[in-house]
């Protein structure tokens, strides 16, 4: 079966105490060069929104992954769990002027999984599962995407079915993988569908059915997943 799985591919500061006119404007409306006076001097809010608008290219900025992993750092100084997840995910990767830093990486995932951070506790299982700035250990990437299924994060749900399907980390089970995809995509997750649809057309943890095969694979297209279009392409009835 073709493109079945999800590729795996992660201090104490001062605050500042506003007072007078700074009360009256929400951050939002406040002018960029203020809120990065403000992330200078402490205020953790506009750190986190200072790395945001350099990350994404907002107010004007020209996107600067370098620039938001400092005001990240910042804020995951203070102990901002938002921040120290962003911060990783930028780390992980590496940028222009930033080296990339895996173990650091997995370090800031960790603090904020420990937190409660759904999408940090699924980063972090992904570490474990490719062996990035951890030691590979499949149990354990199994144990974090748990965690993150708990909390209803539909990308854990289906990275731990990829686990249950393949008997890694976890014993095989089917029926486990197939509750895990079912459950990703109810939330309409396009990897969940398009798994989904595999196991209806393998006939793992239930009936075969070629059919509903090929409507989770076209729900999944309508998202995107290229993987799923080659396959409802490939169980297209053919044309007279």
């Amino acid at each position: 079966m073709k493109s079945f799985t999800r590729t795996i591919g992660a201090v104490a500061v001062i605050g500042l105490v506003l007072t007078g006119p700074v009360l009256a404007q929400s951050l939002q409306e406040l002018p960029f060069a203020k809120k990065v006076k403000l992330a200078k001097v402490g205020d953790e809010d506009a750190q986190l929104a200072v790395a945001e608008a350099y990350e994404a290219g907002a107010e004007g900025e020209a996107p600067d992954p370098a620039q938001a992993a400092k005001y990240y750092r910042l804020a995951a100084l203070q102990g901002n769990v938002e921040a120290q997840y962003r911060l990783a995910r930028i780390v992980a990767k590496g940028a222009k002027g930033l080296k990339q830093d895996l173990p650091t990486a997995a370090k800031l995932y960790q603090n904020a999984a420990a937190k409660g951070h759904a999408e940090a506790m699924n980063a972090l299982g992904q570490l474990y599962q490719n062996g990035q700035g951890v030691t590979a250990d499949p149990a354990k990437a199994a144990e974090w995407y748990r965690k993150a299924t708990d909390l209803k994060l539909a990308d854990a749900e289906n990275n731990l079915g990829v686990l249950y399907l393949n008997g890694k980390g976890v014993e095989r089970d089917l029926n486990q993988a197939f509750k895990l995809f079912s459950a990703a995509a109810e939330q309409g997750d396009g990897w969940g569908l398009n798994n989904l649809g595999g196991m209806y057309e393998m006939g793992w943890g239930a009936p075969k059915d070629t059919a509903k095969a090929l409507d989770y694979y076209k729900q999944a297209a309508a998202k995107g997943n290229s993987a799923a279009a080659a396959n409802s392409q490939r169980l297209q009835p053919p044309k007279p």
